[in-house]
């Protein structure tokens, strides 16, 4: 399901980017986060809890993300502030790739067991870069 909602978020990033409309995206972004809270808060088993949790904590940074992109003006997906960024794109037949700046790696569909989240911070996602990078090579 996580890896789902990035293969959403990358692609519904890429299209505002095509309509110039990154705000836009954004509030749909805000209206989503606020439907998860909303389930989060009602009566739910508790696995179920753990993941909406997570998938909060992945919908907020995105969130942020584009509001970075928002206000550093980013206009075009060749922009390093998006390739950066880790994204998901189901390509080919049941294929599923993860991309960040110049690495490309097929997703392996590890199943890592469902536990909670804290947060995504800038520090999460240079480890993520160096750690792409490092596999890439």
């Amino acid at each position: 399901m996580l890896a789902v909602d990035q293969i959403n978020w990358t692609l519904g990033v890429e299209k505002a980017f095509g309509k110039r409309d990154l705000n836009n995206f954004k509030e749909h972004m805000n209206q989503d986060i606020n439907r998860i809270v909303k389930m989060v808060r009602g009566q739910l088993l508790p696995m179920l809890r753990v993941t909406l949790k997570a998938l909060v904590v992945l919908q907020v940074h995105g969130r942020t993300v584009v509001q970075d992109m928002i206000d550093q003006k980013v206009t075009d997906m060749s922009d390093f502030k998006w390739s950066s960024q880790l994204r998901y794109y189901w390509e080919d037949k049941d294929m599923l790739r993860v991309k960040m700046v110049t690495a490309v790696i097929d997703y392996g569909f590890e199943y890592l067991g469902n536990s909670p989240r804290l947060v995504i911070t800038p520090l999460t996602d240079r480890c993520y870069r160096t750690l792409m990078g490092a596999k890439n090579l």
